[in-house]
């Protein structure tokens, strides 16, 4: 009762005095009220509970383990740093952290973003359940920024990538991520009874632990299955490390691979979500529609498709002279 009571004084004060002129009326407030204060300290909800509370519901919804680590390495420090009560932290407290956590961190706008989008949410739960009487988050606007358009393999790019394999399991991991376009996690959670070589598909697993089908070409296919025969171990992953035991390959062994031959190939920037940006912009180019490259690709809203494939400014160019000059 004490506390709806504050946070009703803290609303109706909020258009004509500061937050330092309202904290000086409920400090006043409450040093009437003692015995309300008391009575509130016993009954104030653990704000670290709270957020465990939270990833729990998060959890229930189907956000992956990395998404929940996420969340929780941005919320936790929040709250440390600010050291106050969840239903006492304003929105000046938040724009002040936001501030000096991109300051400290010469953090891009994207990242700010980022943190501003999981506050938000993660207030808004605390709204939605009684917690907090209003969201802090909701005069913190979303943060503009400019996207760069981010590149994607050439052609002769891929073709040293295949060339620079020194091994039958890399090649057959650089076709099957530029035929694909899957994740890296979906790559690596693969088992060789999921590949289906008659049709040249799979199921994969994705965020949420949606299913979705992907297909691989003839290439794949071939380099797949030499690779598999190859195999001496019993292990059902698809991919696995190439010293014994033979282990299922991990993200972290993923990346160094690849890693490894950006160094010996001399292409830039090989990592896996650039073989699924080069696959949704081919795709979209040759005249894929957009929808179709959605489900490949496994996403919900299709805008972020379109902020995976970059249209080829040359096609753009002679549509602009086929339908337009």
């Amino acid at each position: 009762m004490y506390e709806s009571f504050l946070n009703m004084v803290r609303n109706s004060l909020t258009e004509g005095l500061s937050e330092l002129q309202i904290e000086f009326v409920i400090g006043k407030l409450a040093s009437l009220c003692p015995e309300w204060v008391t009575d509130t300290e016993n009954s104030k909800h653990d704000s670290a509970q709270l957020v465990e509370s939270f990833l729990s519901a998060k959890h229930l919804e189907g956000c992956s383990e990395k998404t929940l680590n996420y969340y929780g390495s941005t919320i936790k420090p929040m709250v440390t740093k600010l050291g106050k009560n969840l239903h006492e932290i304003t929105t000046e407290d938040l724009r002040n952290y936001l501030s000096e956590y991109q300051i400290s961190r010469n953090s891009s706008k994207i990242t700010i973003d980022n943190i501003r989008r999981i506050f938000s949410s993660f207030f808004s739960w605390l709204e939605d359940e009684g917690y907090i009487l209003k969201s802090p988050v909701r005069r913190i606007h979303k943060v503009k920024f400019g996207r760069t358009v981010k590149n994607t393999f050439s052609d002769e790019e891929q073709e040293i990538m295949r060339d620079k394999c020194r091994n039958i399991r890399d090649l057959a991991i650089v076709d099957f991520l530029s035929s694909t376009g899957v994740r890296a996690g979906e790559l690596v959670g693969l088992n060789r009874t999921d590949i289906d070589f008659n049709e040249r598909e799979c199921v994969v697993f994705g965020k949420g632990d949606s299913e979705r089908q992907v297909y691989f070409d003839a290439r794949a296919k071939l380099h797949l299955l030499k690779y598999l025969e190859e195999r001496k171990d019993d292990n059902p992953a698809l991919f696995v490390s190439l010293s014994h035991p033979h282990e299922r390959l991990s993200i972290n062994g993923l990346e160094s691979m690849l890693k490894t031959l950006e160094l010996r190939s001399g292409v830039k920037n090989i990592h896996p979500h650039k073989f699924r940006r080069t696959m949704a912009t081919r795709a979209i180019d040759k005249g894929m529609p957009i929808e179709q490259v959605q489900k490949l690709l496994g996403h919900i809203r299709i805008d972020t498709t379109l902020h995976y494939a970059m249209v080829n400014q040359g096609n753009v160019k002679n549509s602009h002279r086929k339908f337009i000059a």
